[in-house]
């Protein structure tokens, strides 16, 4: 009964450890990766972090990929998040309603 629910525990935690990654296979035979997201090419054996902070390795049959930065989930509906993409970091902030102090347009 005991490795029932390790099997079960291990079932449900495994899918968490790889969620920031991802692979694309390809030919055994390309000697470059491209980078679906700055669209650049990278030799086999390269590690590189894109512009949307994932760290990727080619390898001479894959491109691996995986999230170099925290994403925030289950935050209030009155808050918003702002990425900045230059450092790998966020922030988290609540949404603060527009004033209006101009004219308008219109009828």
């Amino acid at each position: 009964m005991r490795s029932v629910v390790l099997g079960l525990l291990l079932c449900a935690v495994f899918p968490l450890i790889n969620a920031g990654c991802f692979s694309v296979q390809h030919e055994t035979t390309a000697k470059f990766c491209q980078d679906k997201t700055d669209k650049t090419w990278h030799p086999t054996g390269s590690v590189w972090r894109n512009s949307k902070c994932f760290d990727c390795n080619c390898f001479a049959d894959s491109m691996r990929c995986c999230d170099a930065m925290q994403r925030p989930v289950n935050y209030s509906d009155k808050c918003q998040v702002e990425y900045d993409y230059t450092t790998c970091t966020f922030e988290v902030f609540e949404k603060v309603p527009c004033s209006h102090t101009g004219g308008v347009l219109g009828k």
